[in-house]
């Protein structure tokens, strides 16, 4: 028997709970769970000791039951009525004129609260729409702005190493990714290459960015020249694999060289360069309204 279990709900949001009845509980099982004022139907993702660890410190929601035939019934029909509530909503956001792309609908599995997940450039005056869906369903409504990589991690999907999303399966949040992080991994700047499904960088961008700035380090820049017996040459690459450098000589030979070996000869650094950005990181101001 588990004291935790990670139940995991629509759009891949995942949360720990406690196990205060000891329920012999599996991966894949159905379960109902505590929610905001209410009750929600969530799958078991994980269970374990390993989860103590996971989890925050905060008082945890508990675990009420598993799941019956009844409740996942139920459960379908949420889903259907999701399909009617978006459409409602995207019919209002242009009856309001609001500049804002709605995304999912969740019910809550006991109906009394909705979420609308929605994008938007630019900050988004929703009041009214959320008393007109307030008005028109009678229960608690949410509308929450979310950015495109949360866009991406609600629907899933794979990325081009033929795994799934990263967002989806691991990750927990998200960290600034900008071009620098794609030059200093000597990666073409090629944006169809280098971007996810979300139309951003790619998070795993930022995964061995430590080890090739530990190696990197050791290095003069690139461009930098190396007076060497045979001549001056320029620092064309460097091979973080191998921790050697690749120079280019005026006659257009090359020579491998290690960091300890550049320091036996002068050294020219080029002039500074400036630090480069792809101005991609979301730092668009996010919105929650309740009613």
């Amino acid at each position: 028997m588990y004291d935790y279990i990670e139940v995991v709900f629509k759009g891949e949001r995942k949360q720990i709970y406690a196990n205060p009845m000891e329920f012999p509980f599996k991966i894949g099982d159905f379960v109902i769970v505590e929610a905001d004022k209410g009750e929600d139907l969530g799958e078991v993702n994980q269970v374990g000791e390993l989860l103590s660890m996971k989890k925050s410190n905060e008082d945890l929601k508990k675990i009420l039951r598993k799941a019956d035939e009844s409740d996942l019934q139920k459960l379908a029909n949420n889903r259907e009525k999701e399909k009617t509530a978006f459409e409602v909503c995207r019919q209002k956001i242009e009856k309001h004129g609001l500049k804002m792309k709605l995304v999912d609908v969740e019910y809550q599995f006991d109906g009394k609260k909705i979420t609308f997940f929605f994008t938007a450039e630019r900050r988004v005056d929703f009041r009214e729409l959320v008393k007109d869906l307030a008005a028109h369903y009678r229960v608690r409504i949410e509308l929450r702005q979310i950015g495109v990589r949360d866009e991406a991690k609600r629907f899933g999907g794979y990325g081009i190493c033929g795994r799934k999303l990263c967002c989806t399966s691991f990750l927990k949040e998200f960290h600034p990714i900008t071009t620098q992080c794609a030059k200093e991994q000597f990666l073409p700047l090629n944006p169809q290459k280098l971007s996810g499904v979300c139309g951003r960088l790619m998070c795993c961008l930022n995964y061995e960015r430590p080890y090739y700035l530990q190696v990197l380090e050791k290095f003069p820049p690139l461009d930098a020249k190396i007076k060497t017996e045979r001549g001056t040459a320029t620092i064309e690459k460097i091979d973080v694999f191998t921790e050697e450098a690749i120079l280019r000589f005026e006659n257009d030979e090359y020579i491998r060289m290690t960091a300890e070996e550049m320091t036996q000869n002068e050294i020219i650094l080029p002039p500074a360069a400036e630090p480069a950005s792809d101005g991609q990181t979301e730092t668009d101001g996010k919105q929650n309204s309740n009613a």
